[in-house]
């Protein structure tokens, strides 16, 4: 009842609200990025979706070029100005409202994985595509990018296992937590994935 009714409704709606409330930040967002990054506001890139459909995703830019993979030795080099300060506060992730709306994403659940990693993934941690990927999640507030792709998986499962209201809260809770805390992103440093 959860998951199929009361969770997609609350996503699309709380999107929603969220893209109303904070229509002049994301404004603000594109008109700098238009300006110091010579029209280039949007990255968009193929991912595993919920049942391993593909979908595209839509972050703000925050490097020159295409970002590509994770775990680049050019990717740091890459990173804009706006790019950091963007990475720092999670507001490239805001677009990402609209993949909610869109009824591909979640707000909250495993995060969404580039495309070359479908056929890289054990039976097991294939279950993570059993619900839609969020843009938080029980592994972002539970260590994210400092943790191996085991601990990560592990956690994604949990999450899938006991997929609740009241667990959710609770990363939504922390999520807030953490973007209060400003802390330091350290996604271009993570080394792909590369299977079992």
């Amino acid at each position: 009842m959860y998951f199929l009714i009361v969770k997609p409704f609350f996503d699309k709606l709380f999107a929603l609200l969220g893209i109303l409330i904070l229509s002049p930040l994301y404004v603000s967002v594109m008109l700098l990025l238009w300006t110091f990054q010579r029209g280039k506001v949007f990255f968009v890139q193929d991912r595993i979706g919920f049942k391993r459909k593909v979908f595209r995703i839509i972050k703000f830019r925050t490097m020159e070029g295409e970002e590509g993979m994770p775990g680049s030795s050019q990717a740091a080099e890459r990173l804009t100005s706006m790019g950091k300060l963007l990475r720092r506060t999670s507001l490239d992730e805001l677009p990402q409202l609209w993949n909610v709306i869109a009824g591909e994403m979640s707000l909250i659940g495993p995060r969404p994985l580039p495309v070359e990693y479908l056929n890289l993934f054990s039976t097991e941690q294939d279950k993570r595509h059993d619900v839609r990927p969020g843009i938080t999640g029980w592994t972002q507030v539970n260590g994210r990018h400092e943790l191996s792709w085991t601990q990560k998986f592990e956690l994604d499962l949990y999450y899938v296992n006991n997929l609740s209201f009241r667990l959710d809260l609770l990363i939504l809770f922390k999520t807030v937590i953490l973007l209060l805390a400003f802390k330091k992103d350290n996604s271009l440093s993570e080394k792909p994935f590369t299977g079992n």
